[in-house]
């Protein structure tokens, strides 16, 4: 039985991660740590801590969505007393993408800006069209809740670069992210990654590859965050027992 620490319990994916915990054989929620209070009950022996050594002490691996000065915080805290990590805070930017890097020399860390099976597939897909597609234009498009404060999405981020490298490209290169005014034609290799923001949307990502006469798109959507804290939970009992280093779902499932 795998011991669970979720940073961020308060939130609404650690909320979710531990109901979703309550139906889960192989592990079980053993501490939360929160620097805000909770307004619903943890089940009875979990330690409630705003202290990192009193969480990593408590648990065998921790789950984490928070923001971004969150995660680093923690994966600073971990160099320093190291600890199985799954990372699913998005928008670290390079400095997060680095220390990333840097910590996972010490432990293992899944880190995945999506943590559900069909977003694995998709990201393969988009890769497997991109390359066989290579004349046409490619653009995605991400739907969020009003609430999400990062944009692009994480996931939206990492589909683009799966696009990109497939084609040889650097995203940060082709990267467009919004378009307005007079801007001319659309060049051959730019990738524009469009977000939209509204309602209680969960999340939908749509990679479309665009041709004179013909065009397909790739989609996925999620319709609960039961979809990632399931997926979380199922990286967290995997990363849990390997060797230390920087590890993606794809691992986790088997994909690579």
């Amino acid at each position: 039985m795998v011991k669970i620490g979720i940073h961020g319990a308060s939130g609404k994916m650690g909320r979710m991660i531990i109901e979703c915990l309550k139906n889960e054989p192989n592990a079980k929620l053993s501490a939360a740590y929160t620097i805000e209070p909770l307004d619903f009950a943890l089940p009875q022996g979990v330690i409630l801590t705003d202290k990192f050594d009193e969480l990593f002490a408590n648990c065998d691996v921790v789950i984490d969505f928070t923001i971004k000065e969150g995660a680093i915080n923690l994966l600073n805290y971990a160099r320093t007393d190291p600890k199985p990590l799954v990372i699913g805070t998005t928008g670290l930017g390079e400095d997060g993408a680095n220390l990333l890097k840097l910590a996972s020399a010490a432990m293992p860390i899944l880190y995945a800006t999506n943590m559900s099976l069909g977003v694995a597939v998709l990201n393969r897909l988009a890769a497997l069209a991109s390359k066989a597609l290579r004349e046409f234009d490619a653009e995605i498009v991400e739907q969020h809740h009003r609430h999400k404060k990062d944009a692009p999405s994480g996931t939206a981020l990492t589909l683009g670069e799966r696009v990109a490298e497939a084609r040889g490209l650097n995203l940060k290169d082709v990267l467009v992210t919004g378009r307005d005014g007079l801007v001319g034609a659309r060049s051959k290799d730019e990738i524009a990654i469009l977000a939209v923001r509204g309602g209680d949307v969960v999340g939908r990502h749509t990679v479309g590859f665009y041709n004179e006469g013909e065009f397909i798109e790739l989609n996925h959507t999620a319709t609960s965050r039961a979809t990632f804290a399931k997926g979380a939970i199922k990286a967290a009992i995997w990363v849990a027992g390997q060797q230390s280093g920087l590890y993606g779902i794809d691992d986790c499932l088997g994909l690579k």
